[in-house]
């Protein structure tokens, strides 16, 4: 078809069409940046519950932004319609745009997320699409800089601190900030074993903005004492009166890494330039992937888009093959991974073996609302992707064949790729069922006594994991439990926690029939023990520290209390971290 009469040839058509796309990337950050600045009054004014509905209507504002563009593309320019050549002219025109834009990787994500809901998936290469990103992100000059330096040298270490806290310009006051000062100085003592000394190029950088989450605001940065590298952050949070304190100072790396670990909610940041900020905490925290660090900042669809170019370059660089996962083999998912990339791939299959109840939509709706709510540090992040072509060679025979069997509607063959239509990719774990099989004393303790954690705390942010068998869960480099299997979580609020009513009469209780009814959402804690607490050292484990989770008071309890609306504070460090301030003047 030829262009639009309205333009004199395909170089002002394609001019045209790369305008429109990035108006409406810079419409979507322009939203994206309001509301990571609105979460500072949420932060002040202790509304929780508006700062936890910030970070779940955020999710959803990409998707409505491409599609508004894709929809003034059509109706504008008959976008559908449009030869290769005009395309190829769109993407030449868009790339001399981001000169000098602020959030170019940013933009070439949107134009990507475009341009794949216009053209057929046989043009998803490089002629028309960002694969490899065209313009450099270094030395971005953005509105402000990403973060401020400050020397010690001059005004003294606590006198730095002190400015540190005060440049923030948060409008409450902190209620003893002289102390705070002073613990961090310890906390900071403790960490090096002794007082730190300034050295003649001693600095301190702070990232410009707080990151806020939950209900506390994190200072993030970096001392730099000679050739020495202290990465820290700082979390602060709002006493009831009103007033501000530091609840601890975290200087330890992996203590810091937690804290963006996608176990846990994406943190509000305001950013003018997203890869200034992703470069400075990657400095922070090297093993970190920069994918996931945007993930963290929210911004998900250039951390899949990073992920994914990772990805296929790792493949380029490997030669083993994608075999089944170590575990159980679930009743929902074929579930398989590459040994030399940390990750598990997982594909819904087309028929659920019974008992299972739900289908792809129900599935698909679990796994978002996981992705919406408050995964406290308990629950894996998947990234879900569609239309991903895989090369059939690198599949184990067996692997591909249960695809063709389980899940033929998910997959389609193309030559030598596999193209699955929906994948989710979650972080590699342990199994729990393996973790535990061949250990025994002290590190059984420990990990159950971290799956009760992990129970206790999902049910106090409001789910009930549903399937609490081990091989749901499992265990991360840290040692730190977590769940990993979807397709039959519930809100706690939705489900009806009972006591096993007694037998009508001792026939019933000595044929070991069930008695009780066992409807939908219809929980029995009694039960729990019979099922997952099979073995002598795991039961006296768990009943030692979480015998009160064996009961339906536990949970009734949590259930009062979340729908009261009541949340309770979750803290991504070790409660031996805290400086515990009183909580009134």
């Amino acid at each position: 078809m030829n262009a639009p009469a309205e333009f004199a040839d395909e170089l002002e058509l394609g001019h045209a069409i790369a305008r429109a796309i990035l108006a409406g990337f810079d419409h979507h950050y322009r939203v994206f940046r309001e509301a990571s600045r609105a979460a500072q009054a949420h932060f002040e004014a202790g509304d929780i519950h508006a700062q936890q509905t910030l970070v779940r209507e955020r999710i959803a504002f990409y998707d409505l932004r491409v599609q508004e563009c894709v929809q003034q593309l059509k109706q504008s320019f008959n976008a559908e319609s449009l030869p290769d050549s005009v395309w190829q002219r769109v993407k030449q025109q868009y790339i001399g745009l981001l000169v000098n834009h602020q959030q170019m990787e940013l933009a070439e994500t949107f134009f990507n997320s475009v341009c794949c809901r216009i053209l057929h998936r046989t043009y998803f290469h490089n002629d028309f699409i960002f694969y490899r990103p065209a313009v450099s992100t270094e030395y971005i000059e953005a509105d402000g800089p990403a973060f401020r330096t400050y020397y010690p040298n001059e005004a003294g270490l606590a006198a730095t601190i002190r400015a540190i806290l005060a440049d923030f310009g948060f409008r409450l006051p902190f209620a003893h900030l002289e102390r705070d000062v002073r613990q961090i100085m310890c906390a900071l003592r403790r960490h090096l074993g002794k007082a730190p000394k300034a050295k003649f190029n001693s600095y301190i950088q702070v990232l410009a903005s707080p990151f806020y989450r939950n209900k506390a605001a994190y200072l993030l940065g970096q001392a730099n004492y000679g050739r020495k590298k202290i990465p820290f952050a700082l979390p602060i949070c709002r006493r009831e009166d009103g007033h501000l304190y530091v609840d601890a100072a975290l200087f330890r790396g992996e203590q810091i890494r937690h804290l963006f670990s996608l176990s846990r909610a994406y943190f509000l940041v305001d950013m003018a330039a997203p890869s200034a900020y992703v470069q400075f905490l990657h400095d922070m925290l090297p093993n970190k992937p920069r994918a996931e660090l945007y993930m963290m900042l929210g911004l998900g669809k250039q951390g899949k888009t990073m992920f994914y170019r990772e990805l296929f370059h790792h493949l380029r660089h490997s030669s083993d093959q994608f075999v089944f996962a170590p575990g159980t083999k679930g009743m929902v998912m074929s579930v398989f991974t590459l040994p030399s990339f940390p990750y598990v791939f997982k594909v819904i299959k087309d028929v659920f073996a019974p008992p299972k109840e739900v289908d792809h939509a129900t599935v698909r709706a679990k796994y978002l609302l996981v992705k919406q709510h408050d995964r406290v540090g308990r629950m894996a992040d998947s990234l879900e992707f569609s239309n991903v072509a895989l090369p059939k060679a690198r599949f184990a025979p067996e692997v591909l064949a249960e695809l063709r069997e389980l899940a033929p509607t998910a997959i389609e063959e193309e030559g030598d790729e596999v193209v699955i239509r929906h994948l989710f990719i979650e972080c590699r774990m342990k199994p729990l069922n393996l973790y535990i099989q061949h250990r025994e004393g002290a590190a059984v303790e420990a990990v159950i006594r971290d799956y009760g954690n992990a129970l206790r705390e999902l049910a106090i942010a409001n789910i009930f994991p549903g399937d609490m068998l081990f091989k749901n869960f499992g265990v991360t480099h840290a040692g730190r439990v977590v769940f990993y299997d979807y397709d039959e979580i519930e809100y706690m609020t939705d489900c009806d926690f009972r006591r096993i009513p007694p037998p009508p009469s001792p026939e019933f209780e000595l044929s070991g029939d069930t008695w009780f009814s066992g409807n939908k959402n219809e929980v029995y804690p009694e039960e729990f023990g019979n099922f997952l607490l099979t073995r002598a050292d795991v039961r006296a484990a768990f009943e030692r520290y979480h015998a009160d989770l064996l009961t339906p008071q536990f949970w009734q309890g949590c259930k009062a209390r979340i729908k009261a609306g009541q949340i309770e504070d979750f803290f991504p460090y070790p409660e031996a971290l805290r400086f515990r301030p009183p909580r009134r003047a």
